[in-house]
């Protein structure tokens, strides 16, 4: 059994937004295919997810939106969010994956592993859906973490978008480490770098805003320069990541240039800045080369760690 593994399951395909929508089925359709012609598809072990549970969910969310989200059926959350007939199994099983990589990873059976899932999760609020996302599968996957005894959980997101929701959630904790790199001023409009937490959990939230335009050189030295420094100082034992590759200069959907280059340093450096179990989720990224791209080069990262 390799010490690294993927999460998929043919059920994240379920989840069918408007054929506009940019989260379209072919994003994971397109990675699987990319992973096995690489030859990287055999290399780890393949993993099913479980379902999340409604208390799995409720340990982040609240019980009203999981109903919500439950019964909703096919049809507009809001302009960017939309449910289909399968939307809901899909978001629970996506939760559910990163639950069962931490759990793995716990048992000792793995170091590493990739969920690639759909739909994403980092904007998705404790009430509330939104920016493409259901539930929140890092924060359920954080909070389920710590009911099996990993103590602290240190939180990556390089998505070109802010993890609003991921934020929102741990911001009064001191147990959970949110560090996000994001383009600002952009969509959802928060993660200014004065927002570092309240209450007990001030300190403990670290925004990085970017502007447009950039690119490798600025990523880099935030995830080389700064990254592992803040990681020692919080001492986690899980490292979970918001994996978003839209800050791709290929991805439309972000104003940044970050290349091939860039997605390859910042992913070393997070495998290199602490040897805990590392969980990456992916989250955002729209164009489906540049996807497929950073996928693959990520997987071949962990492989090697």
């Amino acid at each position: 059994m390799s010490s690294v593994a993927i999460v998929y399951d043919e059920v994240f395909l379920r989840h069918e937004p408007p054929s506009w929508h940019p989260d379209s089925p072919e994003r994971l359709m397109n990675i699987a295919v990319t992973l096995k012609a690489a030859g990287l598809w055999d290399r780890m072990t393949l993993l099913k997810p479980r379902r999340a549970s409604i208390a799995d969910l409720t340990r982040v969310h609240t019980p009203e939106h999981v109903e919500k989200m439950r019964t909703f059926g096919a049809g507009e959350i809001d302009p960017d969010t939309h449910s289909s007939a399968g939307t809901f199994e899909a978001a629970s099983y996506a939760a559910g994956a990163v639950m069962e990589a931490v759990e793995r990873c716990r048992n000792g059976e793995i170091r590493r592993a990739f969920c690639a899932v759909r739909p994403p999760g980092h904007h998705a609020e404790a009430d509330r859906a939104m920016g493409f996302c259901i539930f929140n599968n890092v924060a359920v996957g954080a909070r389920y973490a710590q009911t099996i005894g990993f103590g602290k959980v240190f939180i990556i997101d390089f998505d070109a978008h802010h993890g609003n929701g991921t934020q929102h959630i741990f911001e009064e904790d001191d147990s959970v480490f949110y560090f996000s790199t994001h383009q600002y001023p952009y969509y959802p409009n928060s993660g200014k770098d004065m927002e570092r937490g309240t209450g007990k959990g001030e300190g403990y939230t670290y925004n990085v805003p970017i502007l447009k335009g950039s690119g490798n050189k600025d990523y880099l030295a935030v995830y080389q320069d700064i990254l592992p420094g803040v990681i020692s100082r919080f001492g986690p034992d899980l490292i979970l990541v918001s994996a978003g590759y839209d800050i791709h200069a290929n991805d439309l959907h972000s104003s940044m240039r970050v290349t091939h280059e860039g997605i390859l340093g910042i992913v070393r450096s997070i495998l290199t800045s602490a040897n805990v179990p590392m969980v990456f989720v992916l989250e955002g990224g729209y164009d489906h080369a540049s996807l497929c791209d950073s996928v693959k080069i990520t997987i071949e990262e962990m492989l090697k760690a």
